[in-house]
């Protein structure tokens, strides 16, 4: 894009953050965790406030946690706080939410991310951005396409239409994909997963013995 203000022909990318609104999803029950899936403590801090306070770090147009009343603290890691529509809405819903609160703001595109994967390094969301040309480009987990994703905004009416729990992945089937492995990638579902991922991260280093 060109911008030929005051005599000046400069580019702009479109993969400069403070183009693109991150959207936070944090307002499922989390059932198979037993509730209160993202206050749960992980490393000394509540697990939903892992992904938040990564994404925060990124200098994004604008920071936006869609959360339910379980929810940690969203406000103290930089996020304005959205309530979805119904107490207990499918993953269809809360994009739906999310990205209907930004679509007047003039945003270039939206990245759409998930509270309960705490290990996602900004590194990986680095990557996302410099490979996003405006379009769609997803995380590529065990051969599947899903979030952290950047939307472009020609598909903001979309997601504003998506239904059920499978959020927006039949629109990112054919994405290009930057992938993701190991503890990074596992979202937390259920007690053993969280146990596990504190387990790894206090695990000893084999070569070093820390």
């Amino acid at each position: 894009m060109l911008d030929r203000r005051a005599g000046r022909v400069s580019h702009v990318r479109v993969t400069d953050p403070a183009h693109i609104a991150c959207i936070l999803l944090a307002a499922g029950q989390g059932r198979r965790f037993g509730g209160g899936k993202l206050c749960a403590d992980l490393d000394g801090r509540p697990l939903g406030l892992h992904a938040a306070s990564m994404l925060a770090g990124i200098p994004f147009g604008a920071h936006l946690a869609v959360a339910g009343p379980d929810a940690p603290d969203f406000g103290g890691a930089g996020f304005a706080t959205i309530a979805p529509d119904a107490p207990a809405p499918a993953l269809s819903a809360s994009i739906a939410a999310g990205v209907g609160a930004i679509a007047d703001r003039g945003f270039r595109g939206v990245l759409i991310a998930l509270a309960d994967m705490p290990r996602v390094p900004a590194t990986h969301i680095r990557a996302l951005l410099a490979r996003f040309d405006g379009e769609l480009i997803a995380t590529l987990v065990a051969g599947r396409a899903q979030p952290p994703a950047l939307f472009g905004h020609r598909h903001f009416a979309d997601l504003t239409r998506l239904t059920g729990d499978r959020g927006a992945h039949s629109l990112l089937r054919h994405a290009r994909n930057v992938e993701l492995s190991g503890d990074a990638a596992l979202d937390v579902d259920t007690q053993a997963d969280l146990q596990g991922l504190a387990s790894a991260h206090h695990a000893p280093n084999p070569i070093s013995g820390e």
